[in-house]
């Protein structure tokens, strides 16, 4: 059994995966409480599916890039039980989790995808991505961009998925010949993309050092705390 954990931004995500199933999924939105919400949280989810942190076999955590507090809270929390645990720790960028949530069938020929988040202070971190062997393989390291910078990047038939707001999406949306906007449903992190991809990793052999483990930052020095 593997949990998964997301915090990267204000929206918080926990999974509980057994490889067959995704037992348990919760997504809020914290509102920079991440400290006193993760820990009853991640103890609801358990208890809900009748499962001791003893079940567990492996541990999921989202990456980043995303907020500076925030990731630091989720991975302490995901280092901490992994060392009393004794059990192993696989880190994924969150927006490689965001992406696979987008049905590859949506993107014909070679449209390619812009996954985004909020990364503070008016601004989106994104990752641009393609299909690959019938997955979302990305084709680009994070950047961090305004939805005006992304708009003029967007030159040609591309989905665009994740955390926007209204005046985003309004801005995005005036070029609808280019742009595909997933609905907010379709936009959203499900903490069980987040497991399977941690769960087939593992099972891979594909897991982390627990201490060296780090969150993906982007302009650290202006990080916003989540």
């Amino acid at each position: 059994m593997l949990l998964a954990v997301d915090t990267s931004t204000q929206m918080v995500g926990l999974a509980l995966y057994d490889g067959v199933r995704v037992l348990c999924e919760m997504t809020w939105q914290s509102r920079s409480h991440h400290t006193v919400e993760l820990s009853p949280a991640v103890h609801e989810v358990l208890e809900r599916c009748g499962a001791r942190p003893a079940d567990l076999q492996a541990l999921g955590a989202a990456l980043g890039p995303g907020s500076f507090t925030s990731l630091r809270i989720g991975l302490a929390l995901v280092k901490g039980m992994a060392l009393a645990l004794k059990i192993p720790v696989v880190g994924v960028p969150t927006l490689d989790a965001l992406a696979a949530g987008v049905p590859t069938g949506g993107a014909p020929g070679t449209m390619p995808l812009a996954a985004v988040l909020q990364a503070g202070r008016g601004r989106l971190a994104v990752v641009w991505y393609r299909v690959q062997d019938d997955r979302w393989q990305a084709q680009s390291e994070p950047q961090m961009v305004t939805v005006e910078e992304l708009s003029q990047k967007i030159t040609k038939p591309t989905l665009v998925a994740g955390e926007l707001g209204a005046a985003e999406r309004q801005i995005l949306a005036r070029k609808r010949k280019n742009v595909t906007l997933l609905s907010p449903a379709q936009s959203l992190r499900r903490p069980g993309y987040l497991a399977e991809i941690a769960w087939e990793r593992w099972k891979a052999g594909q897991v982390d050092d627990v201490v060296t483990l780090a969150p993906i930052y982007l302009h650290v020095a202006e990080a916003i705390p989540g």
